[in-house]
């Protein structure tokens, strides 16, 4: 552990405790909370069993949207998206009339709390499964002292010192580049925190894994128990390095499928298209990534841009009145109650319900690649997620407990 500063860190506005211990904090995304109930249930995870009965167990709220991108820097910044700017996983640009992805740094409005403890003088670790978060959540870290790491699993096999803080991870780990589409894509993170805090002892680590799983099966299945015990196992050696532990999720995630197994949508776009004249309205699907397999880019939280002179307030009693719809809100609405950036979402923003998801136009998604029935998130449905601390500590619930508290309550209980 670096000693060098004892005074607390400040990251935006808020004041984190310098950890006496290593502070580390997971993000198990899509983890709904009934993944553990059912793994501890069937015995699968006696070491998280213990620490929700020695520690500290609580439920949190997500960011909405509750996808990955927004959670997970709203963790690793302290703060909601109006803060750090990244509102989804992908943007509309109406100054160039593009579609973009939201990884680029660029687009980082606030700077994160490892880069606060590393400019403090501690020793960083920053491990994703998905490389598409790699560059925002290593944002502003050096790798030439020896006190930051920032690297995915996912390009494992391609880091270097320079840019990673680490030559070769995969070869470091003694295990090969996972496949993507893989629970090892996860399990590579878990095994690299282990080795991590073994080895090189930083003071502040975040773990970050892929909801592949959680896409692919629910609680029940044999495949997410296998998932959770594999995950059980890890937590209890970083438990017993001495460790303070915070589990928490990006989101939640819930069947979003008709009872024939079919994808439950409503295509947006196809009725504003029908509505407003086709291609006049612009819908956009904050959940788009490159990593559509397992979620066919559809998801229960959508935002639309207008043409000029459409009654919005029409077009959103229209939307209301379609069945699995649950919210429709002007963009100044959403911005108070989601505290989102308003100049990165559209004219309305809308939400659909436990069991369906919205999409654009119909043609626009494959979903060929979708093997079992979908499974998804974005909406108040999946915001809902688990705070788990391995340490006593005392911990309001949700909704004023936030997953992005993780920082500051993994400092806390590691400054005991």
């Amino acid at each position: 552990m670096n000693m060098i500063n004892r005074a607390p860190v400040m990251a935006n506005d808020r004041a984190y405790p310098w950890p006496k211990v290593p502070a580390v904090a997971i993000c198990l995304d899509g983890c709904e909370p009934a993944y553990l109930e059912v793994a501890i249930a069937e015995g699968l995870m006696p070491t998280l069993k213990r620490i929700r009965e020695t520690g500290t167990d609580r439920l949190a709220h997500s960011v909405i949207p509750s996808f990955t991108n927004p959670n997970n820097l709203s963790i690793a910044t302290g703060r909601p998206p109006a803060v750090h700017g990244i509102c989804g996983n992908y943007l509309y640009e109406p100054e160039t009339g593009e579609e973009v992805m939201m990884n680029d740094v660029r687009f980082l409005r606030a700077p994160t709390v490892f880069k606060a403890f590393y400019d403090a003088g501690a020793r960083v670790a920053v491990v994703t499964a998905k490389d598409k978060l790699r560059a925002l959540l290593g944002a502003g870290l050096k790798f030439d002292e020896d006190r930051a790491i920032a690297f995915s699993s996912e390009r494992s096999g391609d880091t270097t010192k320079a840019e990673h803080g680490i030559d070769k991870a995969s070869d470091w780990l003694g295990r090969p580049v996972p496949e993507v589409y893989s629970a090892d894509l996860s399990e590579f993170v878990f095994a690299a925190g282990v080795k991590l805090l073994r080895e090189w002892k930083p003071d502040v680590m975040y773990l970050s894994t892929t909801d592949y799983i959680q896409h692919k099966f629910a609680p029940e299945e044999k495949g997410a128990k296998d998932f959770y015990e594999m995950f059980d196992r890890y937590l209890a050696e970083l438990d017993a390095l001495g460790a303070a532990v915070v589990v928490t999720a990006d989101h939640g995630m819930k069947p979003k499928h008709k009872a024939d197994g079919s994808p439950a949508v409503i295509y947006v776009q196809d009725l504003m298209d029908d509505w407003l004249g086709k291609d006049k309205a612009r819908v956009i699907l904050p959940i788009t990534d490159p990593y559509v397999v397992h979620h066919g880019a559809l998801g229960s939280f959508a935002t639309a841009y207008l043409p000029q002179g459409a009654d919005r307030a029409a077009v959103m009693k229209r939307l209301a009145d379609q069945p699995g719809i649950t919210l429709v809100v002007t963009r100044e609405e959403a911005v108070k109650r989601f505290e989102l950036p308003a100049d990165r979402i559209g004219d309305i923003v809308m939400i659909s319900g436990e069991n369906m998801t919205i999409g654009t136009s119909e043609h626009r998604h494959n979903l060929a690649a979708l093997k079992e029935p979908l499974r998804s998130h974005g909406g108040l449905t999946e915001q809902e997620v688990p705070f788990i601390v391995n340490r006593k500590i005392d911990l309001p619930n949700a909704p004023n407990l936030r997953n992005f508290d993780a920082f500051y309550y993994a400092t806390t209980a590691a400054a005991v």
